[in-house]
């Protein structure tokens, strides 16, 4: 019998990929919206209208054709995978300097779409974090905690002119993530059980951004039914971070947090269906991704632990698209000793 070679017939096309990616993003940003206020939508605008932008000049600069490109919704997912990574509240300029470094160095320095080693939106948000610590930090408080609520408008305002209304001050709408609660509290040598009574804590993370990271598991799912991603990232991810979380937990569980917290809250749910499922900077083989997943896994844990940093998805995933040549040249199947 003639052997044949494993050719994909009516592939799907980068926009129609990206496309779908960007529908399974709604429902977390609709979530987003309904928990924390309409800024987000303002962010996830201005990521947009940047990174087209820089997209269509990195093109022209590079003499390649613009219209296939900006169409194949590539510099849009990174866009709003970065606007959905950083605080919503952020002045305008922060999103253009993410989103401007996320295309240009990350992305068309390395040769554009399909030859970047590394997740442009994560490189653009590290970079920022890196940069301007103090203004990432500010997140808004869900709207059912927040001391004064920001309509839309005033939200608007803020974004362009760091202003609020008379008599509001910013302590009053923003507070701090619950891993970074987390983190602090227990430097102040109080216990887990203690420290998830505050009214920042929902039931499996922190309140409001619980129900945003179901709704990101709600759109996972889809990409999985629609064959977008496989199932070995998103499991290899989840199942590690439940793992090491698990472990430590049990072993002193008034010092570490739940499987349960760390799998809803920051970006983790973010990050095993939309981000570490990239198909240019993430391995190929199966049983890379497997290891490749839970790398990001365990290197965020650490950091969220013991890190600097109260969230580390962005800089494990650098690190381990580092890795990605070194986990697909060992995970290559093998014939005669020879890699295929």
């Amino acid at each position: 019998m003639m052997n044949r070679s494993p050719y994909i017939s009516d592939a799907p096309s980068v926009g129609a990929i990206m496309l779908k990616v960007l529908l399974a993003l709604v429902p977390g940003i609709i979530a987003y919206v309904w928990m924390f206020g309409g800024g987000i939508l303002v962010t996830l605008l201005l990521a947009t209208v940047t990174a087209l932008l820089a997209e269509a000049v990195m093109l022209k600069i590079r003499n390649r054709p613009i219209q296939p490109f900006l169409t194949d919704y590539s510099a849009v997912t990174t866009a709003w995978l970065l606007a959905l990574a950083i605080p919503p509240l952020s002045p305008w300029w922060l999103i253009v300097v993410g989103t401007l470094f996320a295309i240009v160095i990350a992305k068309h320095l390395y040769g554009g779409l399909g030859y970047n080693p590394f997740n442009p939106a994560m490189i653009g948000y590290a970079v920022l974090l890196i940069s301007f610590p103090a203004l990432m930090t500010k997140w808004p408080a869900a709207l059912q905690l927040a001391q004064t609520k920001l309509g839309f408008i005033d939200q608007l305002q803020f974004i362009f002119s760091g202003a609020l209304p008379p008599q509001i001050m910013l302590d009053a709408v923003t507070s701090a993530t619950p891993l970074d609660y987390l983190k602090t509290q227990l430097t102040l040598n109080h216990d887990v059980a203690g420290i998830s009574q505050a009214p920042i804590f929902g039931t499996l993370g922190g309140k409001g951004g619980e129900y945003v990271a179901g709704a990101y598991l709600l759109g996972g799912l889809y990409l999985w039914q629609q064959k977008i991603i496989t199932w070995h990232l998103p499991t290899a991810f989840l199942a590690a971070l439940a793992v090491i979380s698990g472990v430590f937990w049990l072993a002193d569980s008034a010092h570490y947090a739940s499987p349960a917290f760390h799998l809803f809250s920051g970006a983790s749910i973010l990050c095993a269906f939309f981000i570490i499922t990239d198909p240019v900077s993430g391995p190929t083989t199966p049983k890379g991704k497997l290891w490749f997943a839970a790398g990001v896994a365990v290197i965020t844990y650490l950091i969220r632990v013991y890190g600097g940093y109260p969230d580390g998805v962005a800089f494990a995933v650098i690190f381990m698209n580092i890795c990605v040549p070194l986990i697909d040249a060992h995970t290559q199947p093998r014939v005669f000793g020879h890699s295929k």
